[in-house]
Parts: structure tokens; sequence; C-alpha cells
């Protein structure tokens, strides 16, 4: 009775629909929501319990065919979630992801201040695409409308705040917001409270 008091009669009958659909695509996850865009999802692992908001996207282009977007137990992700994978995206246990959150290992083009940098003068998508893995790590949980860029590891624990843009590394057990993000808190595992990041 419960559940029809959270979802409504019609809303569970479209939580069935969307439950068969889901074993059809991906058998080890527990609830997709559709709409959801899938590109190449032979390079694209999930495990067992994996569960989506609406309008996701979930996009995989690795050179070699190899599985490059990995989703470990358990992951959670809501409304409007774009994750896009060319080297190596890999999500392990436990994660959550609120709405409109964007993860990419890749750009279109180089702009480091080196001679690989790209020609402003090239169209965007005719620039060379570049990658550096991205490792979220267990018990992570992103707020709405985090940006994670190449080439970073988000550690265990850690809570990046809404609106943040992850561009560097971030410890385990700490809570990081900003642009650039990083920690104002971690977790004290002697007092068990949060704490002033020094």
């Amino acid at each position: 009775m419960e559940i029809i008091k959270r979802y409504g009669f019609l809303g569970i009958i479209e939580m069935g629909i969307f439950f068969l659909r889901t074993k059809l695509i991906f058998p080890k996850a527990r609830l997709i929501r559709f709409p959801i865009d899938i590109r190449n999802k032979r390079q694209i692992k999930i495990n067992e319990g994996f569960t989506t908001g609406r309008h996701c996207r979930l996009e995989a282009y690795s050179h070699d065919g190899e599985v490059v977007l990995k989703i470990g137990k358990n992951v959670q992700i809501n409304d409007f979630v774009h994750i896009t994978a060319v080297e190596n995206v890999l999500i392990e246990d436990n994660v959550l992801i609120a709405s409109k959150v964007y993860i990419s290992d890749s750009s279109h083009g180089s702009y480091k201040g080196d001679e690989n940098d790209s020609n402003p003068n090239l169209i965007p998508k005719d620039r060379l695409l570049v990658s550096k893995p991205i490792t979220i790590k267990e018990n992570v949980w992103l707020g709405e409308f985090v940006s994670v860029l190449p080439g970073v590891t988000i550690g265990k624990g850690t809570i990046v705040g809404a609106n943040s843009v992850v561009s560097k590394s971030l410890p385990e057990y700490v809570i990081a917001v900003g642009i650039p993000a990083k920690p104002i808190k971690k977790f004290n595992f002697q007092s068990q409270k949060w704490e002033k990041y020094r």
C-alpha cells in the first residue's frame, strides 16, 4: 500500500514497464527510467542494483572496442545525467549522482599552453579528441549540476557540493565545493564528525 501512495496506480504500471525494459537492456540493473540515450552499449558495463532517473545519456567511444565505461554495484544516477567515456570512466560501488551531473574523460582539443594546443580556427568538433581516465571511488555523492572533468580521481566517501567543477583530484572522506572544487571539511573517524579541512 505504501508504494501505491508514493507512485500512484499509473505510476506503478509505468514502473513495471520500465522494469521489463530494463531487464531487456541491462539485465543486472535494478531500474532504468525511460527515456534514456545509450550509445555503444557493448563498451558499457553495468553491475547489479544500477538505477537511473529520466533523460540520462551514457556514451562510450573506445578506439579499440574495449569496455571504457564501468559502473559498479548499487550506483544511482538521477535525471539528465550525462556520462561520456573515451579512455576510461570507472564509477565504483554505492555512488549517488544527483540530477544534471556531467562526467567526461574527454575534451575536443588540448588547451594546456604547449605545442599540442588546438587551433581556435578549427571547428570544435573536428579538433583532436583528448582524454584522461576518471575514477569515482565507492560511496561518493555528487550534488546537483556537478561537472567532473578528465583526469580526476574522487576519493572514497567524498561529497561534492552542488554546482561544483571537479578539475583536480579530491582526497577521500572530504566535502568539496566550488569552481574548481576544493575540500572544506574532512570526516574525523575518531570524533565521528565532519571537521574543517586543513
